[in-house]
């Protein structure tokens, strides 16, 4: 397996555009990471597109816009995890030698659903007896809570971090900072959570250009290297199951450490998928970044903020970039590259060497999660 590398990063601000296509929302993003790769559009030899729910052959409907045809596009849904789900498959087949270069796209449009929470199959039981995703993260956090002593503040002091990141970072769909007692006295959706501690809906798009290390020379001064990734479907389990332990991260963080030779304490930041704000703490520690029950004082103390050891989400997170599912995983990647190369202003993480992204998807009756995939990088 060779070396691979990231050489071109590009995104749309995430927000809601209802008068525009799925096509028309992502060719934006794939051109700013063309152009940020200096690479021509004949170079690329596959691309791989995530979308959850953007329809039939939306690769296809992006890339003729910018007249990039004839080569394999595969198109890839798993659900929240979609895109980074296609980075991975790119990663595999630019490793294997079968190309050189590969484009990886993320998008998603979500207003063409008028709002709500996510359409979820009706096949399944617990969804159809009514179990949407606000519900399930509600049950987590009033788990933990009972477990570990966690207070509704701490789990407000989230969201306010995340606004506070999201600020400073001109793609995020929120730049509003909030406080404590705006985040509590927004409207319930499932107790204890209130919109505030729940991730917005809207569209987006992102977009990395992939190659091989050595190839990657010749494209590009600041390189990302790609030094690990791993993905894991949930695995069934009936009966009781700890709600406070993301089985799925855990293994898959456990697996990819091993894979990079590296530990927690090797990584400089992570973008990980706080779709709720309960998640992010649980994240912390499956993540290996804290003991079990020590997140709210890891966040407490600063520490994952911009400026502490380990910054958590310096992008403002699903929290306040917002979350279009498809286009999620790419989004985080994006934002690592921009860190690992000193771009990102007010949210840099100073000195940044290793980056690490996380992104979980789906709700099916038994599983803790449907899919999980994780990345690391260096510079």
């Amino acid at each position: 397996m060779r070396d691979v590398a990231i050489v071109g990063a590009g995104m749309v601000p995430f927000g809601k555009y209802p008068e525009k296509t799925l096509a028309d929302i992502a060719w934006p993003a794939v051109k700013q990471a063309v152009v940020d790769a200096g690479i021509k559009k004949a170079d690329i030899e596959a691309t791989y597109c995530g979308t959850a729910l953007g329809g039939m052959m939306a690769g296809q409907r992006i890339l003729k816009k910018l007249g990039i045809t004839g080569l394999p596009i595969i198109n890839i849904e798993n659900a929240c995890s979609s895109s980074s789900t296609a980075f991975r498959e790119a990663w595999i087949a630019v490793a294997a030698g079968v190309y050189d270069t590969a484009l990886v796209i993320g998008v998603e449009k979500l207003t063409k659903f008028g709002g709500g929470t996510l359409p979820l199959e009706k096949e399944d039981w617990e969804v159809s007896h009514g179990l949407v995703m606000p519900a399930l993260y509600a049950m987590r956090a009033r788990r933990y809570m009972h477990e570990y002593g966690l207070t509704e503040n701490d789990i407000a002091d989230i969201s306010v971090k995340a606004r506070k990141h999201g600020v400073w970072n001109e793609d995020a769909q929120f730049r509003k900072e909030v406080t404590r007692e705006e985040v509590l006295a927004s409207r319930p959706v499932a107790d204890p959570l209130k919109l505030f501690h729940c991730c917005p809906s809207g569209d987006g798009a992102a977009a990395v250009v992939i190659c091989s290390a050595e190839k990657a020379k010749q494209y590009s001064a600041t390189p990302i290297k790609v030094i690990g990734s791993e993905i894991n479907s949930g695995k069934y389990m009936t009966g009781y199951r700890d709600m406070t332990s993301p089985e799925i991260t855990l293994r898959g963080a456990k697996q990819l450490y091993e894979e990079a030779g590296i530990g927690p304490e090797d990584v400089d930041l992570a973008e990980v998928h706080d779709a709720f704000a309960i998640a992010e703490l649980l994240y912390y520690e499956a993540l290996g970044f804290c003991a079990k029950g020590d997140a709210a004082k890891l966040l407490a103390d600063g520490e994952t903020s911009v400026g502490g050891k380990i910054p958590v989400n310096p992008s403002g997170g699903l929290l306040s970039k917002g979350h279009p599912i498809g286009s999620t995983g790419v989004a985080q990647i994006v934002e690592i590259v921009r860190q690992l190369r000193g771009q990102c202003g007010q949210r840099q993480v100073e000195g940044a060497k290793v980056g690490l992204t996380h992104c979980t998807g789906g709700g099916v009756s038994g599983f803790d999660h449907g899919v999980c995939s994780i990345h690391l990088f260096a510079r």
